[in-house]
Protein backbone atom coordinates (compact mmCIF):
# COMPACT_ATOMS: atom_id res chain seq x y z
CA UNK A 1 0.00 0.00 0.00
CA UNK A 2 1.41 3.35 -0.70
CA UNK A 3 0.90 6.21 1.49
CA UNK A 4 -2.55 7.36 1.55
CA UNK A 5 -3.69 10.12 -0.96
CA UNK A 6 -4.88 13.20 1.29
CA UNK A 7 -4.41 12.69 4.69
CA UNK A 8 -0.29 12.99 5.50
CA UNK A 9 0.48 10.73 8.92
CA UNK A 10 3.68 11.75 9.64
CA UNK A 11 5.94 9.80 11.95
CA UNK A 12 8.54 11.10 14.76
CA UNK A 13 11.52 8.93 14.06
CA UNK A 14 14.55 8.42 16.73
CA UNK A 15 18.24 8.15 15.32
CA UNK A 16 19.86 7.16 18.48
CA UNK A 17 20.52 3.66 17.07
CA UNK A 18 24.36 3.46 16.27
CA UNK A 19 26.96 4.18 18.29
CA UNK A 20 28.33 7.86 18.43
CA UNK A 21 31.48 9.50 20.23
CA UNK A 22 29.59 11.28 22.74
CA UNK A 23 27.87 8.07 24.16
CA UNK A 24 30.42 6.26 24.37
CA UNK A 25 31.90 8.85 26.27
CA UNK A 26 29.12 9.30 29.12
CA UNK A 27 27.58 5.72 28.82
CA UNK A 28 30.24 3.50 27.68
CA UNK A 29 31.51 2.08 24.33
CA UNK A 30 28.75 1.55 22.32
CA UNK A 31 25.75 2.78 24.06
CA UNK A 32 22.75 2.92 22.28
CA UNK A 33 19.34 2.76 22.40
CA UNK A 34 19.23 -0.54 22.33
CA UNK A 35 20.97 -0.36 25.76
CA UNK A 36 18.33 0.88 27.73
CA UNK A 37 15.20 -1.22 25.83
CA UNK A 38 17.40 -4.11 26.57
CA UNK A 39 17.77 -3.91 30.43
CA UNK A 40 14.17 -2.96 31.15
CA UNK A 41 12.10 -5.02 33.14
CA UNK A 42 8.44 -5.47 33.96
CA UNK A 43 7.62 -3.20 37.19
CA UNK A 44 4.31 -4.96 38.21
CA UNK A 45 2.26 -7.82 37.05
CA UNK A 46 0.94 -7.42 33.62
CA UNK A 47 3.06 -4.84 32.73
CA UNK A 48 4.83 -4.60 29.36
CA UNK A 49 8.61 -4.99 29.87
CA UNK A 50 11.00 -5.29 27.76
CA UNK A 51 9.84 -4.18 24.25
CA UNK A 52 11.69 -6.15 21.53
CA UNK A 53 12.15 -5.84 18.25
CA UNK A 54 10.24 -7.71 15.96
CA UNK A 55 11.08 -7.96 12.27
CA UNK A 56 13.61 -5.52 11.54
CA UNK A 57 15.91 -6.76 14.67
CA UNK A 58 18.58 -4.76 16.90
CA UNK A 59 19.28 -2.71 13.79
CA UNK A 60 22.03 -0.28 13.18
CA UNK A 61 20.66 3.10 11.88
CA UNK A 62 24.51 2.89 9.66
CA UNK A 63 23.14 0.52 7.26
CA UNK A 64 21.61 1.77 4.11
CA UNK A 65 19.43 -1.82 4.47
CA UNK A 66 17.95 -0.85 7.56
CA UNK A 67 16.56 2.60 6.56
CA UNK A 68 15.15 1.08 3.34
CA UNK A 69 13.10 -1.56 5.02
CA UNK A 70 12.12 0.91 7.55
CA UNK A 71 10.40 3.02 4.89
CA UNK A 72 9.26 0.17 3.02
CA UNK A 73 7.14 -0.80 6.04
CA UNK A 74 6.15 2.70 6.75
CA UNK A 75 4.85 3.36 3.15
CA UNK A 76 3.52 -0.25 2.79
CA UNK A 77 0.80 0.68 5.93
CA UNK A 78 0.00 4.11 4.51
CA UNK A 79 2.64 6.48 6.15
CA UNK A 80 3.07 9.71 4.53
CA UNK A 81 6.34 10.32 5.95
CA UNK A 82 8.96 10.49 8.80
CA UNK A 83 9.72 13.89 10.83
CA UNK A 84 13.61 12.95 11.63
CA UNK A 85 14.71 14.16 15.54
CA UNK A 86 17.78 16.85 14.74
CA UNK A 87 20.07 17.72 17.21
CA UNK A 88 22.09 20.89 16.56
CA UNK A 89 23.80 22.24 18.96
CA UNK A 90 25.86 26.08 17.98
CA UNK A 91 26.74 24.30 14.53
CA UNK A 92 27.61 20.86 16.17
CA UNK A 93 25.42 17.96 14.81
CA UNK A 94 25.05 14.74 17.20
CA UNK A 95 23.41 11.30 16.05
CA UNK A 96 22.97 13.33 12.43
CA UNK A 97 24.89 10.31 10.55
CA UNK A 98 21.66 8.57 9.44
CA UNK A 99 20.05 11.46 7.93
CA UNK A 100 22.82 12.80 6.22
CA UNK A 101 23.16 9.82 4.31
CA UNK A 102 19.56 9.67 3.48
CA UNK A 103 19.96 13.35 2.58
CA UNK A 104 23.45 12.63 0.57
CA UNK A 105 22.30 9.11 -1.02
CA UNK A 106 18.45 10.29 -1.95
CA UNK A 107 18.02 7.15 -0.47
CA UNK A 108 14.82 6.01 0.30
CA UNK A 109 13.02 7.35 -1.50
CA UNK A 110 10.69 8.51 1.13
CA UNK A 111 8.94 11.85 2.60
CA UNK A 112 10.79 13.90 5.30
CA UNK A 113 10.54 16.29 7.41
CA UNK A 114 12.80 17.34 10.44
CA UNK A 115 11.95 18.61 14.03
CA UNK A 116 15.10 20.40 16.16
CA UNK A 117 15.26 18.80 19.77
CA UNK A 118 16.48 21.83 21.07
CA UNK A 119 16.74 20.68 24.73
CA UNK A 120 20.21 21.03 26.74
CA UNK A 121 21.20 17.16 27.09
CA UNK A 122 21.61 15.82 30.83
CA UNK A 123 22.37 12.70 32.94
CA UNK A 124 18.70 12.40 33.06
CA UNK A 125 18.54 8.74 32.57
CA UNK A 126 20.44 8.07 35.68
CA UNK A 127 18.48 10.57 37.65
CA UNK A 128 21.32 13.27 37.60
CA UNK A 129 19.10 16.12 35.48
CA UNK A 130 20.94 18.88 36.95
CA UNK A 131 24.31 17.61 35.14
CA UNK A 132 24.40 19.38 31.37
CA UNK A 133 26.18 16.83 29.49
CA UNK A 134 25.82 19.07 26.08
CA UNK A 135 23.87 22.42 26.49
CA UNK A 136 22.41 24.70 23.88
CA UNK A 137 23.46 28.52 23.13
CA UNK A 138 21.75 30.47 21.71
CA UNK A 139 22.94 33.27 19.41
CA UNK A 140 21.75 35.81 16.35
CA UNK A 141 24.63 34.25 14.50
CA UNK A 142 23.83 30.43 15.20
CA UNK A 143 20.18 31.13 14.09
CA UNK A 144 22.02 32.44 11.03
CA UNK A 145 24.27 29.66 10.82
CA UNK A 146 21.69 27.32 11.48
CA UNK A 147 18.65 27.64 8.87
CA UNK A 148 21.84 27.97 6.28
CA UNK A 149 22.49 23.98 6.65
CA UNK A 150 19.00 23.34 7.32
CA UNK A 151 18.81 25.10 3.35
CA UNK A 152 19.94 21.71 1.52
CA UNK A 153 17.56 19.28 3.17
CA UNK A 154 14.72 22.25 2.56
CA UNK A 155 15.48 21.78 -1.11
CA UNK A 156 15.37 18.33 -1.68
CA UNK A 157 12.15 17.30 -3.13
CA UNK A 158 11.28 14.34 -0.42
CA UNK A 159 11.11 17.30 2.13
CA UNK A 160 7.60 17.56 3.28
CA UNK A 161 6.14 20.71 2.75
CA UNK A 162 2.67 22.57 3.51
CA UNK A 163 0.99 24.64 1.82
CA UNK A 164 4.23 24.66 -0.92
CA UNK A 165 6.22 25.63 1.92
CA UNK A 166 9.09 23.51 3.80
CA UNK A 167 7.58 21.74 7.47
CA UNK A 168 10.18 22.36 10.00
CA UNK A 169 9.38 21.99 13.88
CA UNK A 170 10.83 23.43 17.48
CA UNK A 171 10.71 20.90 19.97
CA UNK A 172 11.21 23.51 22.70
CA UNK A 173 10.26 26.46 21.79
CA UNK A 174 10.30 28.43 24.95
CA UNK A 175 14.15 27.49 25.51
CA UNK A 176 14.82 30.08 22.97
CA UNK A 177 15.69 33.29 24.44
CA UNK A 178 13.70 35.28 22.08
CA UNK A 179 12.21 32.77 20.05
CA UNK A 180 10.29 36.11 17.50
CA UNK A 181 13.87 37.59 16.64
CA UNK A 182 15.12 33.57 15.93
CA UNK A 183 11.91 33.17 13.68
CA UNK A 184 12.28 36.45 11.85
CA UNK A 185 16.05 35.60 11.66
CA UNK A 186 15.03 32.08 9.67
CA UNK A 187 12.31 33.90 7.45
CA UNK A 188 14.75 36.40 6.01
CA UNK A 189 17.78 34.32 5.54
CA UNK A 190 15.17 31.69 3.84
CA UNK A 191 14.11 34.35 1.36
CA UNK A 192 18.15 35.57 0.86
CA UNK A 193 18.76 32.03 0.01
CA UNK A 194 16.02 31.66 -2.38
CA UNK A 195 14.05 28.98 -0.22
CA UNK A 196 10.80 30.77 -0.45
CA UNK A 197 8.69 31.20 2.53
CA UNK A 198 8.53 28.61 5.83
CA UNK A 199 6.37 26.79 7.36
CA UNK A 200 7.45 26.85 10.93
CA UNK A 201 5.85 25.16 14.37
CA UNK A 202 6.31 24.54 17.13
CA UNK A 203 5.76 21.25 19.74
CA UNK A 204 3.19 21.34 22.70
CA UNK A 205 3.79 18.51 24.98
CA UNK A 206 3.45 20.89 28.10
CA UNK A 207 2.25 24.17 29.41
CA UNK A 208 4.54 26.55 28.61
CA UNK A 209 4.21 25.08 24.93
CA UNK A 210 0.64 26.57 24.65
CA UNK A 211 0.20 29.61 22.81
CA UNK A 212 3.29 30.45 21.32
CA UNK A 213 2.82 29.66 17.33
CA UNK A 214 0.58 33.36 17.19
CA UNK A 215 2.40 34.36 19.72
CA UNK A 216 5.92 34.52 18.00
CA UNK A 217 4.79 34.40 13.93
CA UNK A 218 4.59 30.65 13.63
CA UNK A 219 2.12 28.88 11.08
CA UNK A 220 1.22 26.60 13.29
CA UNK A 221 1.60 24.36 16.40
CA UNK A 222 2.39 20.41 16.54
CA UNK A 223 0.34 18.18 19.54
CA UNK A 224 2.92 16.03 21.18
CA UNK A 225 1.02 12.92 22.46
CA UNK A 226 1.34 12.01 25.82
CA UNK A 227 0.53 15.52 26.12
CA UNK A 228 1.82 15.88 29.87
CA UNK A 229 -0.48 18.73 30.66
CA UNK A 230 -3.19 16.35 29.84
CA UNK A 231 -2.37 13.83 31.39
CA UNK A 232 -5.87 11.83 33.48
CA UNK A 233 -5.81 10.42 36.60
CA UNK A 234 -3.09 7.67 37.54
CA UNK A 235 -4.00 4.27 38.20
CA UNK A 236 -2.81 1.53 40.75
CA UNK A 237 -1.69 -1.98 38.57
CA UNK A 238 -4.54 -4.30 38.48
CA UNK A 239 -3.13 -6.91 41.10
CA UNK A 240 -2.11 -4.48 44.12
CA UNK A 241 -5.66 -3.31 43.49
CA UNK A 242 -6.40 -6.71 44.32
CA UNK A 243 -3.91 -6.80 46.99
CA UNK A 244 -5.35 -3.25 48.72
CA UNK A 245 -8.69 -4.82 48.54
CA UNK A 246 -7.67 -7.87 50.64
CA UNK A 247 -5.15 -6.19 52.62
CA UNK A 248 -8.04 -3.81 54.08
CA UNK A 249 -10.81 -5.68 54.61
CA UNK A 250 -8.23 -9.65 55.96
CA UNK A 251 -5.94 -8.57 58.81
CA UNK A 252 -4.77 -12.22 58.47
CA UNK A 253 -3.93 -11.82 54.59
CA UNK A 254 -2.47 -8.33 55.80
CA UNK A 255 -0.06 -10.06 58.63
CA UNK A 256 0.69 -12.78 56.44
CA UNK A 257 1.91 -10.38 53.44
CA UNK A 258 3.85 -8.96 56.03
CA UNK A 259 5.56 -11.42 56.91
CA UNK A 260 6.76 -12.21 53.03
CA UNK A 261 7.62 -8.48 52.73
CA UNK A 262 4.84 -8.20 50.11
CA UNK A 263 4.39 -4.51 51.70
CA UNK A 264 7.75 -3.05 50.88
CA UNK A 265 7.72 -0.50 48.01
CA UNK A 266 7.14 -2.22 44.81
CA UNK A 267 9.84 -1.66 42.11
CA UNK A 268 7.12 1.14 40.43
CA UNK A 269 7.11 3.29 43.64
CA UNK A 270 9.17 6.11 41.53
CA UNK A 271 6.96 5.79 38.67
CA UNK A 272 3.30 7.15 37.84
CA UNK A 273 1.16 4.80 35.86
CA UNK A 274 -1.66 6.13 33.95
CA UNK A 275 -4.46 3.86 31.52
CA UNK A 276 -3.70 4.64 28.00
CA UNK A 277 -7.64 4.87 27.42
CA UNK A 278 -7.58 7.38 30.10
CA UNK A 279 -4.53 9.30 27.82
CA UNK A 280 -6.83 8.84 24.84
CA UNK A 281 -9.91 10.27 26.66
CA UNK A 282 -8.25 12.93 27.99
CA UNK A 283 -6.57 14.03 24.50
CA UNK A 284 -9.57 14.02 22.81
CA UNK A 285 -10.97 15.88 25.37
CA UNK A 286 -8.68 19.14 24.86
CA UNK A 287 -10.33 22.16 23.36
CA UNK A 288 -9.19 23.09 19.92
CA UNK A 289 -7.29 26.21 20.12
CA UNK A 290 -8.00 29.04 17.83
CA UNK A 291 -4.83 28.94 16.31
CA UNK A 292 -3.70 26.08 13.53
CA UNK A 293 -2.57 23.04 15.43
CA UNK A 294 -1.56 19.83 13.75
CA UNK A 295 -2.90 16.66 16.27
CA UNK A 296 -0.79 13.80 17.67
CA UNK A 297 -1.81 9.84 19.00
CA UNK A 298 0.60 7.56 20.30
CA UNK A 299 0.88 3.93 20.29
CA UNK A 300 1.80 3.37 23.73
CA UNK A 301 4.22 5.16 26.24
CA UNK A 302 6.65 4.35 29.03
CA UNK A 303 9.99 5.59 29.20
CA UNK A 304 10.57 3.40 32.10
CA UNK A 305 13.53 1.52 30.42
CA UNK A 306 15.18 5.19 30.05
CA UNK A 307 14.39 6.56 33.69
CA UNK A 308 15.81 4.81 37.04
CA UNK A 309 13.14 6.70 39.02
CA UNK A 310 9.72 9.27 38.21
CA UNK A 311 9.31 7.08 34.92
CA UNK A 312 5.56 7.83 33.13
CA UNK A 313 3.99 4.51 32.41
CA UNK A 314 0.31 4.22 29.94
CA UNK A 315 -0.66 0.60 31.11
CA UNK A 316 -3.05 -1.32 28.91
CA UNK A 317 -2.42 0.11 25.32
CA UNK A 318 -3.76 -2.52 22.49
CA UNK A 319 -3.88 -2.30 18.89
CA UNK A 320 -7.88 -1.80 18.89
CA UNK A 321 -7.85 0.91 21.20
CA UNK A 322 -4.78 2.96 19.42
CA UNK A 323 -6.73 2.38 15.83
CA UNK A 324 -9.97 4.07 17.68
CA UNK A 325 -8.01 7.02 18.98
CA UNK A 326 -6.11 7.25 15.59
CA UNK A 327 -9.23 6.92 13.85
CA UNK A 328 -11.08 9.87 15.80
CA UNK A 329 -8.48 12.22 15.10
CA UNK A 330 -7.92 11.22 11.60
CA UNK A 331 -11.76 12.01 11.42
CA UNK A 332 -11.31 15.18 12.82
CA UNK A 333 -8.30 15.94 10.88
CA UNK A 334 -10.02 15.76 7.74
CA UNK A 335 -13.35 17.74 9.00
CA UNK A 336 -10.97 20.52 9.99
CA UNK A 337 -8.12 21.04 8.23
CA UNK A 338 -10.06 20.61 4.71
CA UNK A 339 -7.66 19.00 1.76
CA UNK A 340 -4.17 17.02 2.61
CA UNK A 341 -4.82 16.88 6.57
CA UNK A 342 -1.72 16.42 8.92
CA UNK A 343 -1.52 14.24 12.19
CA UNK A 344 1.62 13.34 13.51
CA UNK A 345 2.51 9.60 15.44
CA UNK A 346 4.44 9.19 17.94
CA UNK A 347 6.46 7.35 17.43
CA UNK A 348 8.10 5.40 14.46
CA UNK A 349 10.67 4.02 17.03
CA UNK A 350 10.90 5.34 20.14
CA UNK A 351 11.54 1.47 21.32
CA UNK A 352 13.11 3.27 25.50
CA UNK A 353 9.54 5.14 25.48
CA UNK A 354 7.69 2.18 24.72
CA UNK A 355 6.51 4.36 21.88
CA UNK A 356 7.28 2.38 18.41
CA UNK A 357 4.82 1.46 15.15
CA UNK A 358 7.83 -0.66 14.33
CA UNK A 359 6.58 -4.36 14.85
CA UNK A 360 7.83 -5.84 18.20
CA UNK A 361 7.80 -9.64 19.54
CA UNK A 362 4.44 -9.64 21.43
CA UNK A 363 2.50 -7.32 18.60
CA UNK A 364 4.52 -7.77 15.03
CA UNK A 365 3.02 -5.83 12.80
CA UNK A 366 -0.86 -5.47 14.40
CA UNK A 367 -0.37 -1.47 14.79
CA UNK A 368 1.34 -0.82 11.30
CA UNK A 369 -1.78 -2.81 10.14
CA UNK A 370 -4.42 -0.53 12.44
CA UNK A 371 -2.49 2.27 11.20
CA UNK A 372 -3.27 1.19 7.76
CA UNK A 373 -6.55 0.13 8.70
CA UNK A 374 -7.49 3.58 10.19
CA UNK A 375 -6.62 5.30 7.88
CA UNK A 376 -7.82 3.34 4.83
CA UNK A 377 -11.35 4.14 6.86
CA UNK A 378 -11.24 7.29 7.09
CA UNK A 379 -10.17 8.38 3.48
CA UNK A 380 -13.57 6.59 2.53
CA UNK A 381 -16.30 8.15 4.91
CA UNK A 382 -16.88 11.21 3.87
CA UNK A 383 -18.81 12.18 7.39
CA UNK A 384 -17.54 11.30 10.87
CA UNK A 385 -19.64 8.31 12.75
CA UNK A 386 -18.62 6.49 15.57
CA UNK A 387 -15.46 4.53 16.34
CA UNK A 388 -15.64 0.54 16.32
CA UNK A 389 -13.73 0.13 19.22
CA UNK A 390 -14.11 2.46 22.41
CA UNK A 391 -11.49 4.55 23.66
Amino acid sequence: MSATPGIRAIAFYLPQFHPVPENDAWWGKGFTEWTNVTKAEPLFHGHYQPHLPGELGFYDLRLSETRAAQAELAREHGLHGFCYYHYWFNGRRVLGRPFDEVLTAGQPDFPFCLCWANENWTRRWDGQEREVLLAQNYSHEDDIAHIRWLARAFRDPRYIRVDGKPLFLVYRLFWLPDPSRTIATWRDEAQKLGLGELFLCNVEGTDRDRGLAPQHGLDAAVEFAPDWAALPTPILPPDLQWLGRRLANRPRIRHRAEGLRLLSPPKYADSTVFAYANLAHAMLAKPEPSYRRFPCVTPSWDNSPRRRAGALIMAGSTPELYAAWLQEVLRRAQSRQGANPIVFINAWNEWAEGSHLEPCQKWGRAYLERTRDALSVVEQTASPGPCRHQV
